[in-house]
Protein backbone atom coordinates (compact mmCIF):
# COMPACT_ATOMS: atom_id res chain seq x y z
CA UNK A 1 0.00 0.00 0.00
CA UNK A 2 2.63 2.13 -0.55
CA UNK A 3 1.87 4.03 -3.06
CA UNK A 4 -1.37 5.57 -0.88
CA UNK A 5 0.39 5.71 2.51
CA UNK A 6 -0.21 9.66 2.23
CA UNK A 7 -3.96 9.04 1.41
CA UNK A 8 -4.48 6.44 4.00
CA UNK A 9 -2.57 8.34 6.82
CA UNK A 10 -5.12 11.54 6.06
CA UNK A 11 -8.33 9.21 6.03
CA UNK A 12 -7.53 7.50 9.20
CA UNK A 13 -6.36 11.51 10.73
CA UNK A 14 -9.57 12.45 9.32
CA UNK A 15 -12.06 9.54 10.92
CA UNK A 16 -9.96 9.64 14.48
CA UNK A 17 -10.49 13.51 14.47
CA UNK A 18 -14.02 13.52 13.52
CA UNK A 19 -14.77 10.52 15.90
CA UNK A 20 -13.19 12.20 19.02
CA UNK A 21 -15.57 16.06 17.38
CA UNK A 22 -18.89 13.89 17.49
CA UNK A 23 -18.40 11.89 20.72
CA UNK A 24 -17.46 15.72 22.68
CA UNK A 25 -21.06 17.03 21.22
CA UNK A 26 -22.84 14.02 22.45
CA UNK A 27 -23.36 14.70 25.97
CA UNK A 28 -24.68 18.32 24.86
CA UNK A 29 -27.10 16.75 22.00
CA UNK A 30 -28.44 14.34 24.96
CA UNK A 31 -29.10 17.34 26.87
CA UNK A 32 -30.55 19.30 24.76
CA UNK A 33 -32.49 16.78 22.45
CA UNK A 34 -30.94 17.82 19.43
CA UNK A 35 -29.82 15.19 16.78
CA UNK A 36 -26.49 15.31 15.55
CA UNK A 37 -26.62 15.08 11.87
CA UNK A 38 -23.58 14.12 9.91
CA UNK A 39 -23.33 14.78 6.62
CA UNK A 40 -20.98 12.45 3.91
CA UNK A 41 -19.33 15.40 2.22
CA UNK A 42 -17.53 14.74 -1.37
CA UNK A 43 -14.45 14.34 0.15
CA UNK A 44 -13.60 10.74 -0.62
CA UNK A 45 -13.89 9.98 3.24
CA UNK A 46 -16.96 7.20 3.15
CA UNK A 47 -16.91 6.35 0.09
CA UNK A 48 -19.25 3.10 0.80
CA UNK A 49 -22.53 2.96 1.90
CA UNK A 50 -22.23 0.29 5.03
CA UNK A 51 -18.70 1.85 5.76
CA UNK A 52 -20.68 5.28 6.58
CA UNK A 53 -23.21 3.20 8.29
CA UNK A 54 -20.90 1.91 10.47
CA UNK A 55 -19.33 5.47 11.38
CA UNK A 56 -22.29 7.02 12.00
CA UNK A 57 -24.06 3.75 14.22
CA UNK A 58 -21.04 3.65 16.17
CA UNK A 59 -21.60 5.99 18.51
CA UNK A 60 -24.47 3.90 19.99
CA UNK A 61 -26.84 6.74 20.18
CA UNK A 62 -29.58 8.09 19.12
CA UNK A 63 -28.53 11.83 18.73
CA UNK A 64 -26.11 10.86 16.29
CA UNK A 65 -27.38 10.06 12.74
CA UNK A 66 -26.96 10.60 9.24
CA UNK A 67 -27.86 14.13 6.84
CA UNK A 68 -27.43 11.97 3.26
CA UNK A 69 -26.90 14.20 0.41
CA UNK A 70 -28.39 12.02 -2.80
CA UNK A 71 -26.51 13.67 -5.07
CA UNK A 72 -23.33 13.58 -3.22
CA UNK A 73 -22.93 9.74 -3.31
CA UNK A 74 -23.89 9.14 -7.22
CA UNK A 75 -20.04 8.33 -7.76
CA UNK A 76 -19.47 5.99 -5.04
CA UNK A 77 -22.48 3.85 -5.43
CA UNK A 78 -26.47 4.57 -6.11
CA UNK A 79 -28.27 6.42 -3.66
CA UNK A 80 -30.55 3.58 -2.94
CA UNK A 81 -28.03 1.64 -2.28
CA UNK A 82 -26.92 4.50 0.82
CA UNK A 83 -30.18 4.91 2.07
CA UNK A 84 -30.89 1.08 2.18
CA UNK A 85 -27.75 1.04 4.54
CA UNK A 86 -28.10 4.02 6.16
CA UNK A 87 -32.21 2.84 7.43
CA UNK A 88 -33.18 4.21 10.61
CA UNK A 89 -29.90 6.06 11.30
CA UNK A 90 -31.18 9.08 7.89
CA UNK A 91 -32.52 11.97 10.37
CA UNK A 92 -32.31 14.10 6.84
CA UNK A 93 -32.19 14.15 3.60
CA UNK A 94 -30.74 16.46 0.35
CA UNK A 95 -32.46 16.01 -2.74
CA UNK A 96 -29.91 17.08 -5.43
CA UNK A 97 -28.51 15.57 -8.95
CA UNK A 98 -25.72 14.44 -10.46
CA UNK A 99 -25.18 12.94 -14.39
CA UNK A 100 -22.73 10.65 -14.52
CA UNK A 101 -20.64 11.15 -17.57
CA UNK A 102 -20.35 7.72 -19.30
CA UNK A 103 -17.13 8.30 -20.96
CA UNK A 104 -15.56 8.33 -17.65
CA UNK A 105 -14.34 5.28 -15.88
CA UNK A 106 -13.51 7.56 -12.69
CA UNK A 107 -17.50 8.31 -12.20
CA UNK A 108 -16.92 11.71 -12.38
CA UNK A 109 -19.57 14.11 -14.12
CA UNK A 110 -21.33 17.35 -13.14
CA UNK A 111 -24.25 18.87 -10.38
CA UNK A 112 -27.29 19.59 -12.37
CA UNK A 113 -30.69 20.01 -11.64
CA UNK A 114 -33.18 17.55 -9.98
CA UNK A 115 -34.43 15.08 -12.21
CA UNK A 116 -32.10 16.00 -15.25
CA UNK A 117 -29.10 13.91 -13.78
CA UNK A 118 -28.39 10.37 -12.84
CA UNK A 119 -30.50 9.58 -9.76
CA UNK A 120 -32.82 7.14 -10.69
CA UNK A 121 -35.78 9.20 -9.01
CA UNK A 122 -38.62 6.11 -8.48
CA UNK A 123 -36.07 4.17 -7.07
CA UNK A 124 -34.49 6.21 -4.52
CA UNK A 125 -38.13 6.85 -3.48
CA UNK A 126 -38.88 3.21 -3.14
CA UNK A 127 -36.26 2.90 -0.68
CA UNK A 128 -36.67 6.13 1.65
CA UNK A 129 -40.35 4.25 1.34
CA UNK A 130 -38.83 0.97 2.40
CA UNK A 131 -36.94 2.43 5.65
CA UNK A 132 -39.25 3.98 6.22
CA UNK A 133 -38.19 7.72 5.86
CA UNK A 134 -40.66 10.30 6.62
CA UNK A 135 -38.44 13.54 7.25
CA UNK A 136 -37.73 16.85 5.18
CA UNK A 137 -36.40 16.57 1.44
CA UNK A 138 -34.38 19.48 1.37
CA UNK A 139 -33.61 20.76 -2.44
CA UNK A 140 -30.33 21.53 -2.69
CA UNK A 141 -28.69 23.41 -5.75
CA UNK A 142 -29.63 24.09 -9.03
CA UNK A 143 -31.29 27.06 -11.12
CA UNK A 144 -34.56 26.77 -11.10
CA UNK A 145 -36.93 28.84 -10.27
CA UNK A 146 -38.68 27.72 -6.76
CA UNK A 147 -41.95 27.05 -8.53
CA UNK A 148 -40.35 24.36 -11.19
CA UNK A 149 -37.99 23.30 -7.91
CA UNK A 150 -41.66 22.59 -6.13
CA UNK A 151 -42.88 21.14 -9.13
CA UNK A 152 -39.81 18.52 -9.68
CA UNK A 153 -39.96 17.84 -5.72
CA UNK A 154 -43.71 17.28 -6.16
CA UNK A 155 -43.19 14.56 -8.76
CA UNK A 156 -40.24 12.64 -6.83
CA UNK A 157 -42.28 12.60 -3.57
CA UNK A 158 -44.84 11.09 -5.85
CA UNK A 159 -42.69 8.57 -6.76
CA UNK A 160 -42.30 9.67 -10.65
Amino acid sequence: NAPFEAYIRAHNHAIDTSREAVKRLVPLAEKTRVVIALENVWNNLWVHPAIFRQFVASFDTPWVKAYFDIGNHVKYAAPEQWILALGSLLAKCHVKDFKLDPADPRGEGKFVNIRDGSVRWPVVRAALDRVGYRGWLTIEGGDLSPAEHSRRLDLIIAGQ
